[in-house]
């Protein structure tokens, strides 16, 4: 008797446990959130101790597994747009960004519906519409775009067999040149942390 009441209990935790997002080698994921960029670096310039502020924007993942628990994902965003300031001056300049980063990751596998994942990749920014502001304003402004290397850690948690809830932070390397008129000022570096909040879906 017993043993038939473990095994009842047993299979009635397995039915009314949360589905895993199980990832197979060919599926794909698209991921729909929203972003935190949280520059994490004060640079030292010619003009002086240069900062970024942070800002939030919708963002949009997809990823293509090559592997079992192994994908390829490539992360888009709407553009940010920071405040850029200028220790003693105040707002300087306001510029906006496109953050495009192409990463290698990895899904762990356990029996939870919480399955966390790693991965590393490259990141490309592309800076425009710099505008000059305060004690710059009409003063041409220009950042260089940037190559940097970027980490990604996280978690899903599956509602079904085919969506998840995910929480996710990424590290990325931004370091641009930046020009005041005719003068280079020198390099700032950004170093943001993005925090992110997505409905997953799996095809």
């Amino acid at each position: 008797m017993t043993k038939i009441t473990a095994l009842t209990l047993a299979a009635l935790m397995a039915s009314t446990a949360a589905p895993a997002l199980a990832q197979s080698k060919g599926d794909i994921t698209l991921g729909l959130g929203l972003g935190w960029v949280e520059p994490s670096q004060n640079s030292n310039t010619l003009a002086g101790k240069v900062d970024v502020d942070g800002n939030l924007r919708p963002t949009l993942t997809v990823e293509y597994f090559i592997a079992d628990r192994i994908g390829i994902e490539l992360l888009a965003a709407w553009p940010f747009q920071h405040d850029v300031n200028l220790q003693g001056a105040g707002k300087v300049a306001e510029v906006k960004h496109l953050p495009p980063t192409l990463s290698l990751q990895y899904h762990f596998v356990n029996a939870s519906p919480i399955t966390p994942f790693v991965g590393a990749g490259i990141n490309y920014t592309y800076f425009f519409d710099e505008t000059g502001k305060g004690a710059l304003a009409g003063v041409n402004v220009d950042l260089d775009d940037s190559w940097g290397l970027a980490l990604h850690a996280g978690l899903d948690y599956a509602i079904s067999e085919r969506a998840a809830l995910r929480a996710d932070i990424r590290y990325i390397d931004i370091e641009t040149d930046v020009k005041v008129g005719s003068a280079d000022i020198g390099k700032v570096k950004i170093d943001p942390w993005v925090f992110n909040i997505a409905y997953v879906m799996k095809f």
